[in-house]
């Protein structure tokens, strides 16, 4: 009751106080969150209290779950109201919810938009989200050679005014067929003499722009290379249709470090937002089986040494320490690579030295560690010839585990595969395998 009364006074502030901005948009997402845990009633009654000019933000906040039953309570014509005051992309990206929740629904919901922003989110919608057009918005500020910049001035000033534009960094410089000719920051724009044209006070400086076709993520890369806030996106033909801002940049990256855990985890990103315990528990349950077989195996190279292991019991002790140590230096290797991979820093022309760099490491690491255990099985067991043993397949499980760490994601990476997926499991069997047969192989010829 008391979380009930702590979330209504919250809304109540913010309604009654709209000037002060008492909440932000994903504050008002996270008191529905919770709110619909505890009240489904409640959330849905409260959606109808907020304006419509911060609806579609807060909207795009919520979980998939809250999302959809969001969609689903709120009249069609609210939405188009709720749409129409988000920028381009932002609104793209809820029609597509709308879209994917319910498809009679959207189509009543793009009827109430007018033509224009219609054209504009479809426009959008034909981008794929692994290109650069499908993050871009189309809201910015462009002028003609021929304008002075007085003119384009009190223009910016008038649409500013009327709500158009947001977040502007950029004048746009196009010719007469809309090709990009150069961008100047609002900031410089002072430097100049207004009652000049912009053909008159262009200087050949180079500027960044990016084709709406071009891979997203070499985009982010952009903009961390070059410490960019926004990058104008061009057509084919150099035409400007758009711009990316930074905000868009860092919810990819979020999204894209949010996926690679999951995947390294074998778990499935989308299903953790299911509210269902049963599609959760569906989801990893898949993995795990998955994980199972390749356990099966372990333990089926284990059993082909069963009298090795029966007549040599301080090798049942040590086994585990060698399986165990391989597996955590695949680990390393392995997250090493992803990221590396993800952040764009490996390519063909590379991917050699990196994997030679990795498998160098775990030379050097098998090395220190079987010497280290090998005086420890020495000093524990009272056997020089078992500290041989187990220091030899320390070395071999530490290469074995580099050398697979490194190789698995850049095999698929070519085989245009997310490189965090499955990269664990099959790591785990290669380490598991590899270990317990290097190091029953080795006592089976040398102490049994």
């Amino acid at each position: 009751m008391k979380h009930h009364q702590e979330m209504a006074h919250a809304f109540e502030l913010f309604l009654q106080d709209r000037e002060t901005n008492a909440l932000h948009p994903s504050e008002i997402a996270y008191l529905l969150k919770k709110l619909r845990k505890r009240d489904p009633e409640a959330f849905l009654a409260t959606l109808g209290k907020i304006p419509s000019d911060i609806l579609g933000e807060v909207l795009l906040e919520l979980p998939e779950d809250a999302k959809d039953a969001a969609i689903g309570h709120i009249p069609s014509q609210e939405l188009a109201a709720a749409i129409d005051d988000l920028e381009s992309d932002d609104a793209t990206e809820l029609v597509e919810d709308i879209q994917a929740f319910d498809q009679e629904k959207s189509q009543a919901v793009l009827e109430h938009l007018d033509e224009e922003y219609q054209e504009d989110i479809e426009k959008l919608s034909r981008y794929e989200n692994d290109q650069a057009g499908g993050w871009m918005q189309t809201e910015l500020f462009d002028a003609t050679l021929d304008e002075t910049l007085q003119s384009s001035i009190e223009r910016f000033r008038r649409l500013k005014a009327e709500g158009e534009l947001h977040n502007i960094y950029q004048v746009y410089i196009v010719n007469e067929k809309r090709r990009l000719i150069a961008a100047i920051a609002l900031e410089n724009l002072i430097l100049y003499d207004f009652s000049k044209t912009y053909r008159q006070i262009l200087e050949n400086k180079e500027f960044r722009s990016v084709e709406a076709t071009e891979d997203i993520h070499k985009v982010a890369s952009m903009f961390e290379q070059y410490d960019l806030a926004v990058l104008p996106v061009v057509d084919w033909q150099g035409r400007l249709v758009g711009r990316i801002t930074s905000d868009d940049i860092y919810d990819l990256i979020e999204e894209r470090a949010t996926e690679q855990i999951y995947n390294l985890a074998g778990v499935n990103d989308d299903a953790e937002y299911e509210e269902r315990f049963f599609g959760i528990f569906k989801k990893r349950s898949a993995w795990l089986f998955v994980n199972l077989l390749t356990a099966i195996l372990a333990s089926w190279v284990i059993g082909l040494f069963d009298e090795t292991l029966a007549a040599f019991i301080p090798l049942a002790i040590l086994m585990p320490i060698v399986a165990s140590m391989g597996g955590n230096a695949g680990t390393q290797t392995l997250t090493v690579m992803v990221r590396r991979l993800a952040l764009g820093e490996i390519d063909g022309e590379n991917a050699r030295a990196a994997m030679q760099k990795e498998v160098g490491v775990a030379s050097l690491n098998g090395l220190l560690f079987a010497v280290v255990m090998g005086v420890i099985a020495l000093v524990w067991f009272s056997s020089a010839m078992l500290g041989v043993v187990i220091g030899a397949a320390m070395l071999i499980n530490l290469l074995i585990a580099g050398f697979f760490g490194a190789a698995i994601p850049l095999i698929l990476r070519r085989l245009q595969i997310d490189p965090a997926v499955g990269s664990t499991v099959l790591l785990t069997t290669a380490t598991d395998v590899f270990g317990f047969l290097s190091f029953l192989g080795l006592a089976k010829l040398f102490l049994v």
